[in-house]
């Protein structure tokens, strides 16, 4: 597909995720205006944005505010034209068994997680649907299909995402709308979160392995701008616990009861006193990558099959003439 977006909106795009995904656009030329709270890690991505080719303009905002995120819009269509692509990627949590969760906790994860997605897309289609174009990527996660231990808010939010999304593709469609939205479901990844969200675990919080660098995650964002896909799950775990959840579900409680527990808290102690980003962004440049390079997937052989369509029919066809020469020669 020949489409190259030139104005792109990215929220949460200080660290993780979004800072790897404008580096992506930057790559390619793109206009690209930067939301997040922290201004720290907006100036360090807009360093970043300028010299790999692209402009960046920063925008402080917290998209649990409508009004805020709506300024921010009309802000990038001020400074660089009308918005081709926008990212919905900002996100807050807590690690925290449910019974020891606040209300106010649950109500700002949702706020920042679940509807600051909304607000984004509500700003994003007050703008792209009178011009019948656009393409709008909700960052989601295995965990909006399969939710674990120690992580209820953020899975929940996840959840209300997709459910969102669904109900506005089907809008989309019924309106014969050229504006397009994609859910993006990704795997563990190597991003900052996990040194900078709430945590009650007595142990330091880690993504549950395997777990793969933001590259790949921006590589399969900026591959769905491109090709026209309702949903694109990245990574082979993805694509594993969705279809597991569909037929036994039940048994994934189970093993999620014995396992989600120790597999997402590392050796080292937590700190109940260090900054956490739940209210207020953590002072600081955190850049795109946490602490787990050394454990981190730079690629993913599923999502490079799921994004090369012809190959892979190739591949499935060497596969079944490799099969049928050992069966029968």
């Amino acid at each position: 597909m020949s489409f190259s977006p030139k104005v792109v909106v990215i929220t949460g795009a200080s660290a993780g995720v979004g800072r790897a995904t404008a580096q992506a656009f930057a790559r390619n030329g793109a206009s690209i205006g930067l939301l997040a709270r922290g201004r720290e890690g907006l100036e360090g991505v807009r360093r970043e944005v300028e010299s790999q080719g692209g402009k960046a303009l920063i925008l402080p905002t917290d998209v649990a505010d409508a009004d805020q995120v709506e300024a921010a819009a009309a802000a990038v269509e001020k400074t660089f034209g009308p918005i081709d692509v926008w990212v919905n990627d900002a996100m807050t949590s807590v690690f925290s068994p449910v019974k020891t969760m606040t209300p106010e906790e649950f109500r700002r994860v949702t706020e920042v997680t679940y509807l600051g997605c909304v607000n984004g897309t509500l700003a994003a289609l007050k703008r792209m649907l009178s011009r019948n174009r656009g393409v709008i990527i909700q960052v989601g996660s295995a965990l909006a299909y399969r939710a674990i231990p120690l992580q209820s808010s953020y899975c929940a939010a996840k959840h209300a995402i997709r459910g969102f999304t669904d109900s506005l593709r089907c809008e989309l469609l019924y309106e014969k709308s050229q504006v397009r939205v994609t859910m993006v479901q990704m795997p563990a990844l190597n991003t900052p979160q996990f040194d900078w969200v709430k945590s009650r675990l007595p142990r330091k919080a880690q993504p549950v392995p395997p777990v793969y660098q933001p590259e790949v995650a921006a590589r399969a964002i900026l591959w769905a701008v491109k090709h026209p896909h309702r949903e694109l799950k990245v990574g082979l775990p993805t694509i594993l616990i969705v279809a597991i959840n569909k037929i036994a579900p039940g048994l994934l409680d189970h093993y999620l009861a014995r396992t989600g527990y120790q597999s997402q808290q590392r050796e080292e102690p937590e700190d109940p006193n260090r900054p956490h980003n739940l209210w207020n962004p953590v002072a600081g440049d955190f850049g795109a990558h946490g602490s787990f390079d050394k454990i981190a997937h730079r690629g993913s052989i599923a999502l490079w099959v799921t994004t090369h369509p012809r190959r892979r029919l190739a591949l499935a066809v060497g596969l079944m003439l490799a099969l049928w020469v050992l069966i029968f020669l």
